[in-house]
């Protein structure tokens, strides 16, 4: 394919990937903003609205101005009219990742990765540079650098993950290639890089499973108290719509808080509070429904299930390993403990990344810290990785594996010794074995001795080696 039309094309998916995602948000405010106001509703707002939400989806906080008459009506103290909004709803940036991973991948199996990845991110880009300049609201601002640049930032991640996964695997004819090159010219090391990806996707994958899991089950166990919430804040259909979807879009973030809590150092709600398997410490929560989801107390006992992010690695070791044994590659102990650490290390800097979005402020005062620490989280989820992962793939390797081995070199040697055996060939005259055994009449050659029980006749080898 024309890289001209790859580009046209990259290009094409990053605008329905910005118009998606803004039509996602568009069109249930219209239908909420027709209901609330009716027909003589000001129009006006609506867009800068949904551009602010679009924006904050991406990781872009928000500073948020309360009026001086909404403060008096309420009964707001003056040093909470501001406060900032930054605990992104991490629903609207997977969406834009899975989109350009996705067309990142098209671009690649049509041989022009890089060329593509550059035009969809720098097309998102002037997308997000016109909904920065174009969605200026009084109450609920953002800053317009981070506005411009944190939208194609995602998608310029998203789409380069995909592309290099297909052009890897397929090649690219440039600069992957020669980096395969480089890494197959170690034989003992090539399998390397492959390994660490595959492996840190299965830890990943296990550990935030059990995370979702772990969510449904408490939405099962203290569901009553998620509806009493709702009950309490007295809103009408149209605020409890409002009130789900906006709780909605917080389910990967609560994800996150739950991966944190199973990993140990868990998260807060507020300053001064923790939420952990160790004990939780809570003050006044907000009468938000779903932290109904909180946990009112622990004990040192659930500390036991610091042990889900061990059997993630683990996973990750088995799968790896399994793999490598399958290929016919075994490794030693140097290239595998570099894969164990390596996986560990992509998983402490995916947990890093996620609690860097996931916690911030949700309002001000106290809640102003919401959410896990970063550099605890992914320091604990790395070192329970890890540790999984050294025990599958460190330990010893066991009699199946070591005979599959031999298997397989024993076969190899044997096909490279075939082609070696009939240059060698000589008719059987009046041969002088070292065995006893008679051969065939019928034998036209004499296999050489390779250790393994065969006849040589020994003039033949004394002739040959003289």
């Amino acid at each position: 394919m024309q890289r001209l039309l790859v580009a046209l094309l990259a290009a094409f998916d990053a605008a329905i990937a910005a118009a998606v995602g803004l039509a996602v948000l568009l069109a249930p405010l219209t239908l909420l903003w027709t209901l609330a106001f009716g027909i003589t509703a000001d129009w006006g707002a609506l867009w800068p609205l949904t551009g602010t939400l679009w924006e904050f989806g991406h990781g872009v906080p928000l500073e948020v101005t309360i009026p001086d008459a909404l403060l008096v009506g309420l009964g707001i103290p003056t040093d909470a009219a501001r406060f900032a909004v930054s605990v992104t709803p991490l629903a609207f940036l997977l969406f834009t990742l899975l989109f350009a991973a996705r067309s990142g991948g098209r671009a690649a199996k049509a041989g022009a990765w890089l060329l593509g990845s550059l035009s969809g991110a720098a097309v998102f880009a002037l997308i997000s540079a016109g909904v920065a300049l174009t969605v200026r609201l009084d109450a609920v601002q953002t800053p317009l650098a981070l506005a411009i640049a944190l939208p194609p930032a995602v998608y310029l991640v998203g789409v380069i993950c995909g592309a290099v996964r297909v052009a890897w695997e397929d090649g690219d004819g440039g600069i992957l290639d020669r980096v395969h090159d480089v890494l197959d010219s170690r034989e003992d090391w090539a399998p390397v890089p492959a390994a660490i990806v595959r492996g840190a996707a299965f830890a990943l994958v296990g550990a935030v499973g059990a995370a979702a899991l772990g969510v449904a089950v408490m939405v099962a166990l203290r569901g009553g108290e998620v509806i009493a919430l709702f009950q309490t804040a007295r809103v009408d259909v149209l605020g409890l719509t409002v009130m789900t979807l906006g709780q909605l879009a917080y389910l990967p973030t609560l994800i996150v808080w739950a991966l944190s809590w199973f990993a140990g150092p868990g998260f807060a709600v507020g300053a001064g509070t923790a939420v952990s398997p160790a004990g939780t410490q809570l003050g006044v929560v907000p009468g938000i429904p779903i932290f109904g989801l909180l946990p009112e107390n622990s004990s040192i006992w659930m500390l036991i299930v610091v042990l889900i992010p061990v059997a993630a690695g683990a996973f990750a070791g088995w799968a790896v390993r399994s793999r490598l044994v399958w290929e016919g590659t075994p490794l030693g102990m140097g290239q595998r403990a570099v894969i164990a650490f390596g996986i560990a290390s992509v998983t402490a800097g995916f947990a890093a990344l996620a609690a860097v979005l996931a916690n911030g402020s949700i309002g001000p005062g106290r809640m102003a810290v919401v959410g896990p620490a970063a550099l605890p989280f992914a320091l604990a989820l790395g070192g329970e990785v890890l540790l999984g992962a050294a025990i599958l793939l460190l330990a010893p390797r066991n009699r199946d594996e070591l005979a599959e081995e031999r298997t397989d070199r024993w076969i190899a040697e044997m096909s490279a010794g075939s082609d070696d055996v009939a240059p060698l060939a000589v008719p059987l005259s009046a041969p002088e074995t070292v065995s006893t055994a008679t051969p065939s009449p019928h034998d036209e050659t004499a296999p050489l001795d390779d250790l393994r029980g065969f006849v040589v006749p020994k003039r033949d080898v004394t002739d040959r080696l003289g």
